[in-house]
């Protein structure tokens, strides 16, 4: 059974946000909660609430064990970007683009084999 669960438009470029999805990924549910924790990284608390979410789901939607649940696949997308202008010397403009991202995680139920 599988079990899913996102966050949109974090504000964190996607290519940053793979880092932590990276360490994650493949790891059983609980561990990744634990390892999201003591991540350095902002896009880390975004992380760890959603797989919060998807062992949530599990109990409560599909009655499986949150402890069997594996992070199947997880991944960041890219998001909408802010543009803004930014004034530079001789009435000059530079560009900013605020990037996000979308991201997923869905998990499988495997027992410990």
């Amino acid at each position: 059974m599988q079990v899913r669960a996102s966050v949109s438009n974090v504000r964190v470029s996607p290519r940053k946000a793979r880092l932590v999805v990276d360490a994650v990924r493949g790891k059983r549910v609980t561990e990744a909660i634990a390892i999201a924790r003591f991540l350095p990284q902002k896009t880390a608390d975004d992380v760890q609430r959603l797989l919060k979410s998807v062992a949530a789901n599990a109990e409560n939607n599909y009655d499986l064990d949150p402890e069997d649940l594996w992070v199947k696949a997880i991944y960041a997308d890219d998001g909408p970007s802010f543009r803004r202008f930014k004034a530079k010397a001789r009435g000059r403009v530079g560009r900013i683009q605020r990037r996000t991202c979308h991201i997923t995680v869905i998990a499988e139920n495997r027992e410990e084999s």
